[in-house]
């Protein structure tokens, strides 16, 4: 008999020789063990470098690693009580553990006497182990698990061991690892945890489906308060507190969390844009079914490769490889993204954005276009007929989702079609008031047909806004849309329009460097007073002075703004597109003394070891001598002073020496409005989704009327905030004695060489 336990005892023993040496089975190799690979979530931080404004992550990643230290005792003792009591003794397998369950399983058929897995094996389960339907695997699964976690006591500590248990464990909700998961449940840190927050948890450990929080409120009481006998039992716990905490509610505080939660959405998705952006490739005409399709790619191309040629975050992930020549994941690779956005500034920039856009403007809007047979589009001097708004709406019907899965599935143009008239109940997005009676993105239910919807979901106002300091090209606020859940397409960088008479201080301050100066008579008025009018005219005839081919080929591009710019004299008048974070990038050089600053999101990035490798080192190039700058940005201070700018100081108290420009294009189209101070430059755009979506009524519907209150309302409230480092006592400094007008008799300080002349808020119209 003692031969065939000799022969048993051999037989195990070079079974989990093989074992332990990879024959049977897969045993991960030593650098495997000592080097797990982790899949993180990127985390994008504000400019505090603290506070998390998101993450990027697949489905099946969001993780974001602690140590040990930043875990709350409470949750290391649940652990320790209820999954490995005898944990800090064993050296990953716990044979007195295995016996007991033994007994208890076969002897007294006690079938929830669990597995006598230990964190360890836990642990090497979770790293390895993969669902195998093949007997032989499924049965070689624990001793593979066993000496795993033998290899895994040799390379780590215990609470290294703890550590990456609790980080990898999936608790359900897109909340994988400890930190996640506090935040989901609790809306904590995971050492802020109670003791009952960490015992209900650690109970999900057996089984999170079964015992999730959410659905299943009073067995995942019941599963904590057994979490809390056990840590009695093992001596963490008294019972007399023990009794206290089971008596208590579980407290969940849920917070979803997925790719488009957090702060500043659009920000953080033109990070993500810019990261994984890849190096253009020229367009094919031949590729294109019209010649306009072809020349918008044509455009983008030129302004992307731009991007990519001078901006080192443009196409970063492509750009720079691991040192081990691998390519970096934005989604797995755990980055830390410290960004340049101010916390408070951006709270105020969307407060102005929802409270005027969508408090003023919106309800005006659907009060003028709810009657016209068009709706939301506008039949203003011959902008679309019948015929053309349905192909606008077939169009926008074809690019929805509904459409595309219906077509996959087969269906014919008569079923789409009758699907779209059909109603349904539906979410659409709706303003709705906070506590505070504020304005802010939600969402209302609604029985509809989808064509209308769609036609609702177009109503909507859009507003790209942005402010930077001109000094460092740090981006401060950045609001893309009313919404992100509901409207991606971001107005700020993504979405190029027509710019309207913004691009008039390109053009002026280019004079300036020619020779001209403010006094310069041309077309009947001053340039000074044409600007502080924005007097078309003047405009058209400095373009003839200046040289057309000059400002497209030379101006614009040393400005930042690129593209497909047809060189013609409508360039004066702003009939090239631009983004909103280009403008206000060019905007800089008049508050820098001539130099141009590029807009800077992120400040550094390091890897998940704390690693730097980006920083930020902002692009500078000189557009203007200092001579032209102290000229143009006098004459821009007479807009805000005396011109279409001067609603900052009658409607929202702006007192601050500063400069800026309104834009309006054709019918209304575009509103804009850009303004520059010292040490802060701050611009909007305002208009529909299609440029045939437009306000009627010129007097509202102009630069001055949408975008320029949205700036003068954010600028109220930075200047009210004293934590903030601008007031309105800022100054431009110009030299001692500088003579704006040489020969002239007046000098700068905001005195306007056309004060006698009318301040109008016309309609500044762009050549088709």
């Amino acid at each position: 008999m003692w031969i065939g336990f000799l022969a048993l005892g051999f037989f195990i023993f070079l079974l989990f020789l093989l074992i332990y040496n990879g024959v049977i089975g897969y045993m991960p190799p030593i650098e495997e063990i000592e080097d797990p690979h982790n899949s993180q979530a990127s985390v994008v931080y504000a400019s505090d470098g603290t506070t998390e404004l998101g993450r990027f992550f697949l489905s099946s990643g969001n993780r974001v690693p602690v140590d040990y230290d930043s875990i709350s005792r409470n949750v290391i003792d649940a652990l320790i009580a209820t999954e490995d009591v005898r944990f800090k003794e064993h050296s990953g397998i716990d044979f007195m553990a295995l016996g007991r369950t033994g007994v208890k399983t076969l002897l007294l058929g006690d079938k929830s006497s669990g597995g006598g897995s230990t964190i360890t094996q836990q642990l090497a389960k979770q790293l390895y182990s993969q669902p195998s339907q093949n007997p032989f695997k499924r049965a070689m699964q624990k001793p593979i698990e066993w000496m795993i976690a033998i290899k895994l006591e040799r390379f780590y500590t215990k609470e290294e061991i703890i550590t990456m248990y609790l980080n990898r464990f999936d608790f359900l909700n897109n909340a994988i690892g400890i930190k996640t998961a506090a935040y989901t449940y609790f809306g904590k840190l995971p050492d802020q945890l109670t003791v009952p927050e960490a015992a209900t948890l650690v109970g999900m450990l057996k089984n999170p489906s079964f015992y999730n929080p959410r659905r299943y409120e009073e067995r995942t009481r019941e599963r904590r308060n057994v979490v809390l006998d056990q840590m009695v039992k093992a001596g963490f716990l008294s019972e007399t507190d023990a009794s206290y905490y089971k008596a208590q509610p579980l407290g969940i505080s849920y917070h979803k969390i997925d790719r488009k939660e957090g702060g500043a959405p659009y920000f953080r998705d033109y990070i993500r844009y810019m990261l994984l952006a890849k190096k253009p490739v020229k367009p094919r005409k031949d590729d294109y079914k019209s010649n306009n399709a072809w020349r918008v790619a044509l455009s983008n191309y030129k302004h992307d490769s731009v991007a990519w040629e001078e901006n080192p975050v443009y196409g970063w992930i492509e750009k720079n490889p691991k040192p081990d020549g691998t390519t970096y994941n934005l989604y797995e690779d755990g980055l830390k993204i410290y960004s340049t956005l101010d916390l408070r500034m951006q709270a105020y920039a969307e407060d102005a954005v929802y409270n005027y856009v969508g408090g003023t403007l919106q309800p005006a809007f659907n009060a003028e276009r709810s009657h016209s047979r068009y709706w939301p589009y506008s039949a203003s001097s011959g902008d679309i007929n019948a015929a053309g708004l349905q192909r606008l709406i077939k169009n926008a019907i074809r690019q929805t989702y509904r459409y595309r899965m219906m077509k996959e599935a087969g269906c014919s143009d008569a079923e789409i079609d009758k699907a779209f008239h059909t109603p349904e109940k539906m979410v659409l997005f709706a303003y709705e008031r906070n506590k505070d009676g504020r304005l802010v993105p939600g969402a209302m239910e609604k029985t509809m047909t989808p064509y209308d919807s769609l036609l609702y979901m177009k109503s909507i106002l859009r507003c790209g806004m942005m402010a930077m300091d001109p000094a460092s090209g740090y981006i401060k606020a950045y609001v893309g849309g009313p919404d992100f859940e509901h409207f991606q397409y971001d107005m700020v960088s993504r979405a190029r329009r027509q710019v309207g008479s913004t691009a008039k201080p390109l053009l002026y301050g280019a004079a300036m460097d020619q020779g001209e100066t403010p006094c310069s008579v041309i077309g009947g008025l001053t340039l000074k007073g044409a600007l502080t009018a924005s007097n078309n005219n003047t405009s058209l005839a400095l373009i003839n002075h200046t040289g057309i081919s000059h400002f497209a080929n030379q101006t614009l591009p040393l400005f930042g703004i690129s593209g497909l710019i047809p060189a013609n004299q409508t360039l004066a008048l702003g009939s090239f597109e631009a983004s909103v974070k280009d403008m206000v990038g060019a905007y800089s050089a008049f508050a820098n003394k001539g130099l141009r600053v590029d807009p800077v999101f992120i400040t550094r990035i390091e890897d998940n070891q704390g690693n730097i490798i980006y920083s930020a080192n902002p692009h500078r190039t000189e557009v203007l001598s200092e001579n032209a700058f102290y000229q143009t940005i006098d004459m821009m201070m007479s807009v805000v002073d005396n011109g279409t700018g001067r609603r900052l100081r009658s409607n929202y108290g702006i007192t601050a020496q500063m400069g800026g420009k309104t834009g309006t294009t054709n019918d209304n189209s575009d509103a804009w409005f850009i303004g520059v101070l010292p040490n802060l430059v701050c611009g909007a755009w305002v208009g529909g989704e299609e440029r045939y979506i437009h306000f009627l009524n010129g007097s509202i519907g102009q630069g001055a009327g949408q975008a320029l209150p949205v700036v003068g309302l954010f600028l109220k409230r930075v200047f009210d905030d004293s934590r903030l480092p601008y007031t309105q006592d800022a100054k431009f400094t110009f030299p001692e004695g500088f003579r704006f007008c040489p020969g002239g008799n007046w000098g700068g300080g905001g005195e306007s060489a056309a004060a006698e002349e009318p301040a109008v808020e016309a309609v500044e119209g762009v050549f088709e």
